[in-house]
């Protein structure tokens, strides 16, 4: 309901200012109209939406924003292509925030999966149920090799900073997180952390590339994807 919420007010926003015959048609004359109305938003990038003419794609950040060419109004939210639902918003979220994948400090993760399969990057929080439903997932799935950034999120899981310390300095530590993760292994049952952690780093790195919710999936090409998949649905994008 949401959705189709977000897609009807984006609409009918769209359809009110195209009915005004806004003169602004040149892309450089609606940034310096969008940008002189709209103040309050870092703006990086502001271009034309060739599926919906008479739209502005704002940039800010990580995010995506909309507006009308003269910038009165400002929508939120994501548009979807109706003929074979796809969502354009999130298909264009993933090219701009893309990540360099050699970039990433892989030592930092758990390995784990097929040494020779499809490489996947996960940030992961051993207390977050939609990352212990990947993990279920993943423990099911042929053909990764999955690299899991320890990634807790301390506001909303006080426990799981100490549950990530443990399972990093674990002897096994894919069988460590698995046993929290998929076996509900409580702290108290865990390892004293005795190691030097990677765990700060991975949350300035996170920070640094995004990641604001757990779980989030990175491609090796550098596509990135907040939630769980099914496992076919997860195979695909990974090797798209």
């Amino acid at each position: 309901m949401m959705r189709a919420a977000i897609i009807f007010t984006s609409a009918m926003l769209f359809f009110s200012s195209s009915c005004l015959a806004d003169p602004l048609q040149n892309t450089a004359k609606a940034e310096k109209a969008i940008r002189s109305h709209i103040t309050d938003l870092q703006i990086d990038g502001v271009q034309p939406l060739k599926e919906f003419p008479g739209l502005y794609e704002i940039r800010s950040g990580h995010n995506i924003f909309y507006s009308n060419a003269n910038g009165t109004y400002l929508i939120s939210g994501h548009i979807y292509r109706t003929r074979d639902h796809l969502d354009l918003t999130a298909a264009r979220l993933e090219d701009v925030n893309r990540v360099d994948w050699n970039m990433l400090p892989l030592q930092n993760a758990i390995a784990s999966g097929d040494p020779e399969g499809t490489p996947l990057v996960v940030f992961t929080d051993p207390d977050c149920p939609y990352c212990r439903k990947l993990e279920g997932v993943l423990d099911q799935t042929k053909g990764l090799k999955v690299y899991t950034f320890l990634y807790p999120l301390e506001r909303i899981h006080p426990q799981a900073r100490a549950k990530a310390e443990a399972i990093w300095c674990a002897k096994k530590q894919h069988k460590t997180m698995q046993d929290v993760m998929l076996r509900g292994t409580p702290l108290d049952k865990l390892p004293k952390a005795t190691c030097s952690t990677p765990i700060a780093e991975n949350l300035a790195l996170g920070r640094r590339l995004g990641v604001m919710a757990t779980p989030t999936l990175i491609a090796r090409d550098g596509r990135k994807h907040t939630g769980i998949m099914e496992a076919d649905k997860l195979m695909h994008w990974a090797r798209r």
